[in-house]
């Protein structure tokens, strides 16, 4: 009963039949529709929130047991309007009030029982694909809900790897590039190696009505998302978010110590050239596959939207460490930039910067 309930509803907001809803091309939105219904958004007095970026720290560690489980999950779509950069508000699409949402870690064999809910207060239908789930739209059309609805989903994580999950109604390249993306992780069966600290990380892209930089709040651009021209291109949501002149660092960690970073690009249309500036990964999991063999010392590792890597990082020297897109001009004018800082006693044998003393 629900389910027809949804669907007529979501009819009733001309979003049209449950093709549409889980993200058939050719029953997408016109981008006058599209852009009809981002005007709607920005009618509706939104939450105004401090921050939308996802502390990189904030994930669950390495599960520690040898036997599937039931987990509970709930997401919760949360429109709310936020600064991109100082002087710069923009109204977002979250899971959970963050860029990007939950980090959501399972075992394979685990079961999942997702509860996904769609407060009254947002303005528009909202649904989950995980890229983790063997079955039609990633549950998209199951979990699709119009404001004050709640679905339900339950899914067997059968295959391991870093797997992103995202938005998927019918203006999901928008939904996505305003946040609403992220990461389930399901663990092999036999774990993962142990490191120091582990990070996540997200990048997309904000397409806006005003420059870089312009103060004042900025508007959704339907011309500008097609034209894949984005205004913005971030790390967490935010201009700079994750570094010391931001929020601070992504992470601190000591010289001799071994990061682990979960990157997804929730795109919705450029590839990142993830790349860290003095560093290289040591170990790096291709598309976040853990069924295959890792590669070693890789300098810059193309993710394509809509997917993720898995990417270790030593520190034999302290200073600050820059992951960027090595498509710089996103680095040095559109905001995308994370940094790790190590700290400990100097090793002049790995790297001296003033020889001559």
């Amino acid at each position: 009963m629900l389910k027809t309930t949804r669907r007529r509803t979501l009819q009733a907001l001309g979003l049209g039949g449950v093709a549409a809803v889980a993200g058939c091309a050719s029953e997408a939105p016109s981008a006058e529709q599209t852009q009809q219904q981002q005007t709607t958004v920005a009618q509706q007095t939104k939450q105004d929130v401090d921050r939308v970026a996802a502390d990189p720290t904030d994930i669950p560690g390495p599960l520690d047991r040898s036997e599937p489980a039931e987990v509970d999950v709930t997401l919760t779509a949360e429109e709310v309007t936020a600064e991109i950069e100082d002087g710069v508000t923009f109204d977002f699409m979250t899971y959970g009030g963050q860029i990007p949402g939950p980090f959501i870690r399972v075992r394979q064999g685990d079961t999942v029982n997702l509860t996904f809910e769609n407060p009254d207060s947002n303005s528009m239908p909202h649904n989950v694909d995980f890229h983790a789930v063997a079955g039609p739209g990633g549950g998209a059309e199951a979990t699709t809900t119009a404001p004050g609805e709640t679905a339900h989903l339950k899914f067997k994580a059968t295959y391991p790897g870093a797997y992103i999950y995202h938005c998927a109604v019918p203006n999901m390249d928008m939904h996505i590039s305003a946040g609403m993306f992220g990461i389930i992780l399901v663990e092999p069966k036999d774990g993962m190696p142990e490191v120091d600290e582990e990070l996540y990380i997200g990048q997309h892209e904000v397409y806006t009505d005003k420059e870089t930089g312009e103060t004042g709040k900025h508007g959704f651009s339907v011309d500008a998302m097609a034209a894949e021209d984005p205004t913005y291109v971030l790390m967490n949501g935010e201009k700079y978010a994750t570094t010391p002149e931001k929020y601070g660092p992504a992470a601190t960690v000591e010289t001799g110590d071994t990061a682990r970073v979960f990157f997804v690009t929730g795109g919705p249309n450029l590839a990142s050239s993830f790349h860290p500036i003095g560093n290289v990964w040591e170990t790096l999991y291709p598309e976040g596959s853990l069924s295959t063999k890792p590669q070693k010392h890789i300098q810059t590792r193309l993710v394509p939207p809509g997917s993720t890597t898995i990417a270790t990082m030593d520190f034999p020297v302290p200073g600050d460490y820059k992951l960027v897109d090595h498509s710089l001009s996103r680095v040095a004018r559109k905001g995308c930039l994370s940094i790790v800082r190590a700290e400990g006693e100097e090793n002049t044998e790995v790297f001296d910067p003033d020889p001559q003393q």
